[in-house]
């Protein structure tokens, strides 16, 4: 049931309307190994990080089955630092500083170890260095799921086509799923897609959920109503993690349960923005997961009479 996340290993600092934190742990590959690895593991994380980045992060990561072979640690640069400001809405964001650091020089390597895995989940990245490390594999996973978004379609949309090709199941929000299609409508936007080579469509929708496209079929999940949303970073890798972690549990890759991998997937992401950075997410049980996931199950679940 092996899983490889590949992705950033970060420090974030986040302004929200609800307040402010100086320097929080954060990354891609953070938020997809802390929500899959409630589900599977190990979790074989391929990442790179500075001298700066925590030791007890390591260990708390290590302690949920998260292999960190594959992270490169550069002894003389700091780890990848990202800054933002969200709106009143917490759909919208300014970035205020983005100091790549050891993320410019990174050059992902596949540890021998990890050859074989059955599931890949590529964070979101400079697509050259997913195409990198489908390139590594020797053996293809059963499936492959990649998160992108629209500065690589603004930067880089010859190397993230090329990726397209590549991957199973593409992971966008609804502005990027627009961009990349050129499309306004959803439907139309998602079987564009589709045409580059993704076989599954997810488009998330923040707080109006998220869309699941294969072929001619749709599914639509909702976002569990919160009283508190603290902080929406993070929320999109950790509903990659929940994701990716109930499809490896399952071995499953039919639409079917890709339709229960997004109940899963919002359920873990509901968790995340209840407080800042990945703070949450050491917290929580299987017995919070499945009371969640009981919540959501209601929330869907009506009868109703013909008259």
């Amino acid at each position: 049931m092996s899983l490889i996340t590949v992705g950033t290993m970060a420090f974030d600092a986040i302004e929200t309307p609800f307040g402010k934190t100086d320097k929080i742990i954060g990354g891609s590959a953070t938020y997809v190994a802390y929500a899959a690895s409630n589900f599977v593991q190990p979790i074989q994380q391929i990442s790179i990080v500075g001298y700066d980045f925590p030791q007890e992060e390591m260990d708390e990561l290590k302690k949920r089955g998260v292999q960190l072979e594959g992270v490169e640690i550069v002894p003389d640069k700091k780890s990848f630092f990202w800054s933002g400001r969200y709106h009143i809405d917490m759909n919208t964001r300014d970035t205020l500083v983005t100091d790549l650091n050891v993320l410019a020089d990174f050059n992902p390597k596949v540890p021998e170890s990890y050859q074989g895995a059955e599931f890949l989940m590529l964070g979101n990245l400079m697509p050259k260095l997913q195409m990198s490390v489908i390139d590594q594999l020797t053996k293809r996973p059963k499936l492959i799921v990649m998160d992108t978004m629209n500065f690589w379609m603004e930067t880089a949309m010859e190397d993230l086509l090329a990726v397209l090709k590549k991957v199973d199941v593409l992971l966008v929000n609804d502005g990027e799923a627009r961009q990349l299609s050129g499309e306004f409508s959803l439907v139309k936007a998602a079987r564009a897609i589709m045409n580059m080579g993704p076989r599954f469509l997810i488009i998330k929708k923040g707080e109006h959920g998220a869309l699941l496209f294969h072929e001619n079929h749709v599914f639509f999940a909702p976002a569990l109503p919160l009283e508190d949303v603290f902080d929406p970073t993070g929320a999109g890798d950790t509903f990659a993690g929940g994701f990716i972690g109930h499809i490896a549990k399952t071995k499953d890759i039919s639409f079917e349960n890709m339709k229960t991998a997004i109940i899963v997937g919002s359920a873990m992401a509901s968790f995340c923005v209840e407080k800042f950075g990945a703070n949450r997410m050491k917290e929580i049980t299987k017995e919070d997961i499945d009371a969640r996931l009981e919540a959501f199950v209601q929330l869907v679940n009506f009868d109703i009479d013909l008259v």
